[in-house]
């Protein structure tokens, strides 16, 4: 298809030929060390969520972050692209600014004005859409951030405090994130003892850990101190509502399952080898 500066779906398009996927990657998980090495199918977990990423149609490089010399040498294994980060990091984002810094004083073909995807290494089932559909959400979009969200169908989900879940306003702005069930249905629960498998509301929703900004916003929110609520719920999106930075969500179909425990990627297994 042939586009023109006065085409609609011009901006968005040419955004989409200048974004960029980063994963986030460490070794020494709290829960679960190793992890991004763990065999799934034959190949490391973290082989999984590049292959996927870089299906999607918006992006013109990946690349992992990480601080584990068995972590570079496994994605340079199967051809993928890495950087070597400081093991100080205290968040994923920060790890992907010293990464992204790197990436720009070596790689002349990716600026400060590029969408940078921040795709999370424990995501096996990521989906190439979902990293698309974040890019055209940043750029159709005046906020400083993009993510997805999705509808919560399990008990498990809405209980589970790994499981992070968000409230939105009627423009699709995030609110809140919390590892708690938000909002709270007072008619339907009595108390936090109430809260069962059989009275799950239908306005539920849980964060899919993807984002999307540009360079430029990406170092700009590194360098802002941790806020006080990010501190409370160990959930760095917060640093940006505290700061009245806007985070733009969207509604997606596809189910994924973050790997933070060892029975999380059980679960990826069965859920691989039913789809393989």
């Amino acid at each position: 298809m042939s586009l023109n500066k006065y085409d609609t779906n011009y901006a968005i398009i040419k955004a989409y030929m200048s974004a960029i996927v980063i994963i986030p990657c460490r070794y020494a998980s709290t829960r679960f060390p190793g992890k991004p090495l763990q065999s799934l199918m034959g190949k490391p977990l973290i082989q999984h969520v590049y292959e996927r990423a870089a299906k999607a149609q918006s992006i013109k490089a990946i690349f992992v972050a990480t601080d584990s010399d068995a972590i570079f040498k496994a994605v340079k294994a199967f051809d993928g692209n890495a950087v070597m980060t400081s093991i100080t990091h205290q968040s994923g984002t920060d790890r992907i600014a010293e990464a992204f810094v790197k990436i720009l004083d070596t790689n002349k073909e990716i600026s400060l004005a590029d969408t940078v995807v921040n795709v999370q290494g424990d995501e096996p089932m990521i989906m190439p859409e979902m990293i698309d559909d974040v890019v055209e959400l940043l750029h159709s979009s005046r906020a400083d951030i993009s993510t997805l969200a999705k509808k919560i169908e399990s008990y498990h989900d809405l209980i589970d405090a790994n499981t992070v879940k968000v409230v939105f306003n009627s423009k699709g702005l995030a609110l809140y994130f919390s590892r708690s069930p938000i909002p709270y249905f007072r008619d339907e629960w009595k108390d936090m003892t109430d809260i069962g498998p059989s009275k799950l509301p239908g306005e539920l929703f849980k964060h899919i850990g993807i984002y999307g900004y540009s360079g430029e916003f990406l170092l700009k929110f590194t360098k802002l101190p941790i806020s006080r609520l990010e501190n409370i719920e160990r959930l760095e999106q917060l640093r940006a509502l505290e700061n009245g930075y806007k985070i733009k969500i969207a509604i997606t179909k596809f189910e994924t399952i973050g790997v933070d425990t060892r029975e999380d990627l059980e679960r990826v297994r069965q859920c691989l080898s039913i789809s393989s």
